[in-house]
C-alpha cells in the first residue's frame, strides 16, 4: 500500500507524477523579461473565469481557505497588495469581502463537535476570520476587523491544552501551527498585534511541549516529532517542517523560552538529515530510508516533499546564516526543475504553481536570475498544449488546489522581490 498526496491509503502504484521538463534553462548573464501587460491580462481573464464558475455562495464554502471560497477571498486580498493592480485595489478588496463574508456565514451556521472546525486555519473557521479581519481593515471597517480578531483569539484559546484534538492538534490545516501561522500573517499585514502576545506564546509553548512529549515516547532520535491521524508527517501540510517553521517565526516565543531554541535548531537538523540524494523529503517517517518510494512515485509537492520543507530551511538560513541550509534549498530547486511540472494541476499545494513558488523563494534568497527564469518557464507551461493533459482538481478554482492560488503565483511574478507563498512569512518585515 502506498500513500496518496494527502495520506489516504491506495492499493496501486501511480504512473509518473510529472511532465518531462523540456523547457529551456537559463542562459548565463541574460536578462529575464516578463511581459507584464500580457501577464496581467492573463490574470484578469483567469479571475473572470473563477468568479463566473464559483461565485460567492455559502454552498461553496466547505473547505475554508484551502479549497473553499474563503481562499478566493484571500486571492483578492493578495492581488490588492500587488502594485501591478493598484488601479483595481478597491474593487478587489470589495470582491474579497463578498467571498469571505459568505465563507464566515457558512461556518457560523455549521454545527460540529470537532473543535478543529473552529480552530482550523486552512480548513476551518479561524482562517476565514483572519482573512476577514484583514480585508475589513483594508476597507476601513475597523470595528468589524477587531471583532474578527476577537473571534480568532477565541479560537486560539481552544487549542492551548496540549491534547485538544485526539487525532493530533499541531499541524497546519486544522491545528496549532495553522493558528500560529494566521497570527503571524495578520500582524504582518495589519502592522499591529491584534492577537494578545501572551496567548500566542502559550499556543507556541503547547506546540513545543507536544512535540517534545511525542518525540520522547515514539521518536527519541528527534528533538521534536508530531503525529496526525497516527502518521508522523514531515511535510508542510501536516508535518514537522511547517510546525517548526511557525515556532521559529514567533520571536516573542523564542525570547520567552530561550531554552527551546537549541531544540528547535536540532529539529531543523533532524529534518535536514532525512533529505534524499536528489534533494527531496519523504512525506512521513514511515517512508524514510529503506522504505522510500521509487523515483517515479515520489511526492515532489508543497504538501508532502521538498517544495514545502524548503520554507523551513529558508527560515533557518535567515536565522542562523549557515550555508548548509541554503545548499539544501538549492538542491530542492534542482529537483523541482526536474520533477515539478506536476500532472495534478495548476495549484500551489500539489500543482505547478506550488513548484513555481520554490523558484521565486530561491530568487529572493540568492538574487540569481536563473531561479526567476525557471519560475517564468513554469508559468508559461500553464499555457502549453501539454498542460491541457493535466488532471482537473476536485476544487479547480480554489486557493490551494486550483486557479486562485495560481493567480497569486502569476501576480507574484510581476513583483518577484515581494513574492510570498500564501500566508508564509519567511522574510522579516
Amino acid at each position: 500500500m502506498s500513500r496518496s498526496s494527502h495520506g489516504e491509503p491506495r492499493r496501486f502504484l501511480v504512473p509518473r507524477r510529472y511532465f518531462i521538463n523540456n523547457l529551456p534553462d537559463y542562459a548565463a548573464n541574460t536578462d529575464v523579461i516578463i511581459d507584464k501587460e500580457k501577464m496581467k491580462d492573463q490574470i484578469l481573464q483567469i479571475i473572470s473565469n473563477i468568479v463566473g464558475k464559483e461565485p460567492p455562495s455559502a454552498k461553496h464554502a466547505d473547505g475554508g481557505l484551502y479549497v473553499g471560497i474563503g481562499g478566493i477571498g484571500y486571492m483578492f486580498f493578495h492581488l490588492s497588495q500587488n502594485k501591478a493592480f493598484q488601479h483595481e485595489k478597491e474593487q478587489f478588496i470589495a470582491k474579497g469581502l463578498e467571498y469571505i463574508r459568505e465563507a464566515e456565514r457558512y461556518y457560523s451556521n455549521k454545527s460540529s463537535r470537532d473543535p478543529g472546525n473552529t480552530v482550523g486555519f486552512l480548513l476551518g473557521a479561524a482562517g476565514c476570520h483572519a482573512v476577514s479581519a484583514v480585508l475589513n481593515h483594508c476597507a476601513g471597517q475597523e470595528e468589524v476587523s477587531r471583532s474578527n480578531s476577537e473571534q480568532y483569539s477565541a479560537a486560539m484559546n481552544l487549542c492551548v491544552p496540549v491534547n485538544f484534538l485526539p487525532y493530533g492538534g499541531d499541524e497546519l490545516l486544522v491545528g496549532r501551527a495553522g493558528v500560529i501561522n494566521g497570527a503571524i500573517w495578520m500582524e504582518s499585514v495589519l502592522g499591529q498585534k491584534n492577537i494578545p502576545t501572551d496567548l500566542l506564546v502559550k499556543v507556541c509553548k503547547s506546540t513545543f511541549d507536544s512535540g517534545q512529549l511525542y518525540a520522547k515516547r515514539r521518536c527519541p532520535q528527534f528533538a521534536l516529532m508530531y503525529s496526525y491521524h497516527q502518521t508522523e508527517y514531515l511535510g508542510a501540510a501536516h508535518g514537522l517542517s511547517s510546525i517548526v517553521q511557525m515556532l521559529l517565526s514567533v520571536p516573542e516565543f523564542l525570547s520567552a523560552y530561550p531554552e527551546a531554541v537549541p531544540h528547535l535548531k536540532k529539529s531543523v537538523d533532524d529534518v535536514l538529515s532525512v533529505q534524499t540524494g536528489n534533494g527531496n523529503y519523504p512525506p512521513a517517517m514511515d517512508e524514510v530510508g529503506g522504505n522510500a518510494r521509487s523515483s517515479e512515485n515520489e511526492l515532489v509537492h508543497w504538501c508532502h516533499g521538498g517544495p514545502g520543507v524548503i520554507y523551513l530551511l529558508a527560515k533557518a538560513y535567515l536565522l542562523w546564516n549557515e550555508e548548509r541550509y541554503l545548499n539544501a534549498c538549492l538542491k530542492i530547486g534542482e529537483l523541482v526543475w526536474e520533477k515539478g511540472l506536476l500532472k495534478k494541476g495548476p495549484g500551489i499545494c500539489h500543482g505547478i504553481a506550488g513548484s513555481g513558488y520554490v523558484f521565486l523563494l530561491l530568487y529572493q534568497l540568492t538574487k540569481d536570475k536563473k531561479h526567476l527564469h525557471r519560475a517564468k518557464q513554469f508559468a508559461e507551461f500553464l499555457n502549453s498544449s501539454e498542460f491541457e493533459r493535466a488532471k482537473v482538481p476536485d476544487s479547480p478554482y480554489s486557493l490551494y488546489e486550483g486557479w486562485a492560488g495560481t493567480v497569486c503565483f502569476l501576480a507574484d511574478l510581476l513583483c518577484p522581490e515581494k513574492a510570498e507563498f500564501p500566508f508564509f512569512k519567511i522574510f522579516p518585515q
